[in-house]
């Protein structure tokens, strides 16, 4: 159950709540429950876990490869999820460059400029051509299939659980109506909040994540799952891409954790007295 989902149940619980009350009669008892969530991956045939880096597009805010890293690394051993490899990421980006044929590498840098479009700046040595949405990523993704390549990363590490995948942090904005919240008072001084519609213009974040897990000791893909979160503000508020990042990370943290072990959702039931 995702984070959007449970926050979902727990309005719904509570206007439940408030129908009751609102009734009157013999009046109602809250239990609080805990439901569990089976682990999406058996993990019991590994003691240690790699997160071995990541693809990402380049921004100029945060380096969404090393703080998702550091970020799954440091949950994965407070939640004591096997043992989490110490050891430096490994160059993707390289191994997904010659991955890619020639034939479908047309937007880099070079193929523009022959086109007649003004070059970009040429990547470095070992990092992708500039990556600025899901599509332009799409190509190198066929890196998480070369079970050669990760089969050899897991012999160096004592055959893990492998954690990669590819992950977009990049900014976004939108404009349009949305709804908001106003305080006014009537007459009398009394206070009131009522719903406005007005049109703003938004920035913020999108942050497009993949997971994919990998068998250490095969090289095979054992399972993957993507995400899509957004974060807006209004176009006069200063927040900082780190902030942004972590907020929308925190709202993915208990799904992927969820992949690896077991999970348990609180929340409460209303019985009738």
């Amino acid at each position: 159950m995702t984070v959007r989902l449970r926050k979902t149940v727990a309005s719904l619980s509570l206007v439940v709540v408030g129908a009751l009350a609102g009734c009157g009669g013999g009046g109602y008892t809250e239990i609080p429950i805990e439901t569990p969530i089976a682990p999406k991956l058996d993990i019991s045939p590994f003691q240690r876990v790699y997160v071995a880096g990541f693809l990402s597009g380049a921004s100029d805010d945060v380096d969404a490869n090393m703080e998702t890293v550091r970020l799954l690394r440091s949950q994965l051993r407070t939640k004591n999820i096997l043992r989490v490899v110490d050891a430096d990421t490994v160059p993707i980006a390289e191994r997904a460059l010659q991955d890619v044929p020639p034939a479908q590498n047309g937007d880099t840098p070079a193929a523009a400029g022959a086109a007649g479009q003004p070059p970009a700046e040429a990547p470095e040595p070992g990092q992708l051509p500039a990556v600025t949405d899901e599509r332009s990523l799409e190509p190198y993704t066929r890196v998480f299939n070369d079970t050669e390549y990760w089969k050899q990363i897991g012999e160096e590490h004592q055959q893990p659980l492998i954690v990669t995948g590819s992950i977009l942090f990049l900014p976004h904005a939108r404009s349009g109506f949305v709804q908001r919240e106003q305080e006014v008072y009537d007459s009398f001084g009394r206070r009131q909040v009522v719903p406005v519609r007005a049109y703003m213009e938004r920035k913020g974040y999108i942050l497009r994540p993949t997971f994919v897990f990998i068998d250490g000791r095969t090289g095979e893909q054992l399972y993957s799952e993507t995400f899509r979160e957004e974060i807006l503000y209004s176009a006069n508020q200063q927040t900082p891409a780190l902030s942004s990042y972590f907020e929308l990370m925190d709202r993915l943290l208990p799904t992927f954790l969820n992949t690896l072990s077991a999970q348990r959702i609180r929340g409460t039931r209303v019985l009738l007295k």
